[in-house]
């Protein structure tokens, strides 16, 4: 592994792309509604990673995006094994939140293997996409490329975690749910879509970085390529 330096931009935006991601699956046990539509809080801050992801590839490479991609996942698991040992332990007699701990904390293992499986390889689909884009592209049309890949990461997303985490969910109940939530997050992008690509420049400008993905290595477990 060849000796890198992480700027304080980089690693600032990793510590939040991990943060959006812990926070999300705590924000998932309260479910919204708009309408007919339900959904659960964590749509609020689960697109705020696609967004850092776009900005990792298209300005650093899918090689460091991929490196925060691991971290975030790494670090998922982390609290999620935390937060199944907290909810084990014994309470205390004379404490009585135990019933609305548990019901924020505890995660059944088949919705904890639904979630990182389909971040995982959401995300990583979602720097694939766009990382070969942006050489297809000659690095013009960023906005394109970030909505498409996006929308390409999402959709594996929930093709992956619907169908785990609801297992016995009648199909098409479970097909309206995925559109909703891949719908509501794709529109969620291409709204803050000036804000990101306002950020892109502006990194990109500060950074003295504009990666290219030339001869890149795509195998999402070698992380050590950075």
């Amino acid at each position: 592994m060849r000796k890198t330096n992480f700027s304080p931009a980089f690693v600032l935006m990793a510590v939040l792309f991990t943060v959006c991601l812990i926070t999300s699956n705590l924000f998932a046990a309260k479910i919204f509604s708009v309408g007919k539509i339900a959904l659960p809080c964590a749509v609020l801050l689960f697109p705020v990673s696609y967004i850092l992801n776009d900005c990792f590839t298209e300005v650093w490479g899918y090689r460091k995006a991929r490196l925060v991609i691991w971290i975030g996942f790494a670090m998922n698991l982390f609290v999620a094994l935390m937060a199944m040992i907290a909810v084990a332990l014994p309470a205390a007699p004379f404490w009585t939140g135990g019933e609305h701990f548990d019901f924020v904390f505890k995660m059944a293992p088949r919705v904890l293997l639904a979630s990182l499986l389909a971040f995982l390889a959401g995300s990583t689909f979602n720097a694939y996409v766009l990382s070969k884009m942006k050489v297809a592209q000659g690095g013009k049309g960023f906005w394109f490329r970030a909505v498409i890949s996006s929308l390409a990461g999402e959709c594996l997303d929930s093709l992956i975690f619907m169908p785990i985490a609801f297992w016995g969910t009648p199909l098409e109940d479970l097909g309206w749910m995925m559109l909703c939530q891949v719908s509501f997050k794709v529109i969620y992008e291409i709204l803050i879509l000036p804000v990101t690509s306002s950020v892109v420049r502006k990194l990109k400008a500060v950074e003295g970085e504009d990666a290219y993905d030339t001869g890149v290595s795509y195998n999402p477990f070698k992380i050590t390529d950075i």
